[in-house]
């Protein structure tokens, strides 16, 4: 019996080694394949001394023009927040579909670059140099629908409004003219 046990310990001692070695190798692992967390704009703009030439992930939808200049491009990315300028290779744009705008909601892109506080080739602006820029999600054209309210109340105001106007001419004289 007391052979058994001691077959036992053994094999527990065993499985606790395996269990000590491999959650070190597992954890190692997993920090290899997670991706790295974006960062905010607001974030990013409180602390930008801290960020000054950090690499960083930033994350947003494409708004406005694709501004390309010879083989780079601008493009702004805003957070839901705020809208920072990245500089970014030509080659890279192509892949953008929508830019947000009143008839469209842009491609949701998450970019990894270098972060300027006050970039001297773009006069001191705050800005991101893109290495990489991968398209999240897709964006997409957007119906514009116009409540009924919205309608009837622009119709009494153009109402009241023509109305106004002929109670301002009548009383200058202007209805009177013999």
């Amino acid at each position: 019996m007391k052979q058994l046990k001691n077959y036992e310990l053994r094999i527990m001692n065993c499985r606790k080694n395996k269990i000590i070695f491999i959650f070190p190798f597992v954890f190692f692992i997993w920090s290899l394949i997670c991706f790295s967390e974006t960062i905010s704009s607001t974030e990013l703009i409180n602390s930008a001394k801290q960020y000054d030439g950090e690499e960083i992930d930033y994350k947003g939808e494409v708004i406005g023009d694709v501004m390309v200049r010879g083989r780079f491009a601008w493009i702004n990315v805003n957070d839901g927040k705020n809208a920072i300028g990245i500089w970014l290779p030509q080659p890279l744009v192509k892949e953008i579909s929508y830019t947000g705008s009143y008839k469209a909601k842009g491609d949701i892109v998450e970019v990894k670059g270098k972060f300027n506080r006050a970039c001297i080739e773009h006069g001191g602006d705050l800005d991101i140099h893109a290495v990489s820029l991968q398209i999240v999600q897709k964006g997409e054209n957007v119906d514009e629908v116009i409540s009924p309210r919205k309608i009837k109340v622009a119709i009494a105001f153009l109402i009241i409004c023509l109305t106004l106007t002929v109670i301002y001419f009548i009383k200058l004289g202007y209805g009177n003219r013999s």
